[in-house]
């Protein structure tokens, strides 16, 4: 049987303490307002981040971890003895976390073999994407393995969003498909996807309410579901939509989480996310 490490970045929105209970190790982004950086979960928290955007007069930006601190993340698991590390990130189409740990994984080859994969995807897409893979990999699956179900889950792995504003999309360089929308910002409450790993336009709704039944529609229409998570970005009416997806059946239990700073930065406030992996 084989021991590897799963890594991920903090783009996944999962929380420490389901990263730690899974034996997941999260290398965070950097968060920027203005002048002040901050690390992902280490100096700055969901909450801190949320308010600082409702205080901010200047949008806030993120960058990608080093290679260094992904070495770092390998050479910790070399150094507890693992046989190797399967590093997934974020999205390459929306970041340069994927470069970075793919530079990390050649430079630490010498002390123990990595594979970093693009996930494609990013929030609980990733999240979901990296359970799934963390559980493989406590059954003892090898690399290839793990590599092979990375490769199942891409195609199956869906992200859609509600946003109020695409103003910190398109001022984040982040919007992608999506930049169509900017024409009726103020008409609308639009609803975004990722396609082939870049945020695209999905729906233009009129209303926030019929944006979030959009939302719902699209898991019900989606099912049969193996995995079902939601992310809320400082919303108001997350309780709303929740109640939107009674009856929405998943094999595992639905997964509700804090929309985190590296993705709700591009989104803004009162983002409210919806990922599914659909059964194969």
């Amino acid at each position: 049987m084989a021991r590897i490490r799963v890594v991920t970045d903090s783009a996944c929105d999962l929380s420490a303490e389901l990263a730690k209970e899974r034996d997941v190790t999260v290398v965070p982004l950097s968060i920027r307002f203005g002048a002040e950086e901050f690390v992902d979960g280490t100096t700055l928290s969901t909450d801190d981040f949320w308010a600082r955007c409702a205080a901010s007069p200047v949008l806030p930006e993120t960058s990608a971890p080093s290679p260094g601190a992904f070495q770092e993340a390998f050479y910790a698991a070399a150094g507890e003895g693992y046989d190797g590390v399967l590093c997934l990130t974020l999205s390459a189409g929306v970041s340069a976390t994927f470069q970075s740990a793919s530079a990390a994984a050649k430079a630490a080859s010498d002390r123990i073999p990595v594979r970093a994969v693009d996930s494609r995807s990013m929030t609980m897409g990733l999240g979901l994407m990296v359970l799934d893979i963390a559980e493989l990999a406590a059954t003892g699956a090898d690399l290839d393995q793990l590599s092979a179900r990375v490769d199942e889950l891409i195609p199956r792995t869906l992200v859609f969003g509600a946003v109020d504003t695409l103003e910190h999309l398109e001022k984040g360089g982040r919007i992608g498909g999506a930049r169509a929308l900017l024409g009726s910002l103020l008409s609308i409450k639009p609803v975004v996807t990722l396609v082939d790993g870049v945020v695209a336009e999905e729906s233009k709704q009129r209303t926030r309410g019929r944006s979030l039944r959009y939302l719902a529609d699209k898991a019900k229409d989606s099912a049969p579901l193996s995995r079902l998570a939601v992310s809320n970005g400082a919303a108001a009416d997350i309780d709303d939509f929740l109640a939107m997806l009674e009856g929405v059946h998943s094999d595992h239990p639905l997964l509700v989480v804090d929309l985190g700073p590296v993705v709700g930065t591009h989104t803004g406030p009162g983002t409210i996310g919806i990922s599914m992996v659909t059964k194969a």
